[in-house]
């Protein structure tokens, strides 16, 4: 019990990561209309700014905030540059544009900073564990990234349902040429859009940092199993992203920790080991497919951009 425990846990955790990342994607990709794939090279980007401002400065708080700082700035750049030509393109034109942004991305930090991984410690204030249930400990910096996403989700939430800009991104997502002729600089506040988007992938990267290694194309994997959740969730949909990536980090990290021991209940160990690992690292795609097929548009979808 106490090994589920500490799994689950692990699994929230990292579907909170998830969370992160997909909520920057979901708003480019569900309101904006547009397929980023570069999307996961924000998130190195942020890893990156992290890390190294957190050797210069010696504090990993203000390496978070330059990270944010950074990717939010690249974000906008790169609407600004590129992505503001492609709204009324076809989604290929999209596709080609942004993966072109991947390897020039990929390009870059390999001549900044080298193919060796740069490595960030957890920050002294959170180097610890506490006991959540008697007998149970859990890493402090863990637990401050779950608490980190669900205040980010919270203050998403808040922003998207009860301000004005809110509304402004809601009517723009579903009717955006209406929007500009009320007035409302509707280029100006995709350019912003986009730039949160790209905060909260750097966010995620920076707070990766001192849980897996930052290395150039770090951000690809990340990338697919956030899509993996927009489309669980549905597109656009903030609650629907937040939920899909609960789903979606507990059921890969239980599978990957309990299903191997189930299967050694029906065959040898060899064949569970092998067959337990191929269908763990499966079981989120059979989730999503299982979710298209009773919602093919995912647990909680939204409107789509009109133009």
């Amino acid at each position: 019990m106490y090994l589920f425990l500490e799994q689950l846990l692990n699994g929230i955790q990292f579907g909170v990561f998830l969370f992160l990342i997909a909520a920057g994607l979901t708003l480019i990709f569900g309101i904006m209309g547009v397929i980023n794939l570069a999307h996961g090279s924000l998130f190195m980007i942020g890893a990156y700014a992290a890390a190294v401002a957190t050797e210069w400065t010696g504090s990993f708080a203000l390496g978070i905030v330059i990270a944010l700082v950074v990717s939010g700035i690249v974000g906008m750049a790169i609407e600004f540059v590129i992505i503001r030509r492609l709204y009324d393109r076809d989604h290929l034109d999209q596709v080609l544009a942004t993966f072109g942004l991947i390897l020039f991305a990929n390009e870059l930090m390999t001549i900044l900073f080298g193919r060796t991984p740069l490595f960030l410690n957890v920050p002294d204030a959170l180097n610890g564990s506490v006991e959540i249930f008697p007998g149970v400990q859990y890493p402090l910096y863990r637990l401050a990234i779950i608490a980190m996403g669900v205040l980010v989700a919270l203050i998403l939430f808040l922003i998207i349902t009860r301000t004005r800009a809110g509304m402004l991104i809601r009517a723009g997502s579903t009717n955006r040429d209406m929007v500009a002729v009320l007035g409302v600089d509707i280029a100006l506040m995709f350019t912003l859009l986009f730039g949160l988007g790209a905060v909260f992938a750097g966010f995620a990267g920076a707070m990766a940092g001192p849980l897996i290694s930052v290395e150039v194309g770090m951000g690809e994997q990340q990338l697919i199993l956030a899509f993996v959740v927009v489309v669980i969730g549905g597109i656009g949909s903030v609650r629907g992203a937040l939920v899909g990536a609960l789903l979606v980090g507990v059921v890969d990290t239980l599978g990957r920790a309990f299903l191997p021991d189930l299967l050694k209940l029906f065959m040898d160990p060899a064949s569970a080991d092998g067959i337990g690992a191929g269908l763990s690292s499966m079981s989120i795609y059979i989730v999503m497919a299982a979710v298209l097929i009773v919602k093919p548009n995912g647990l909680f979808p939204v409107s789509v951009a009109r133009h």
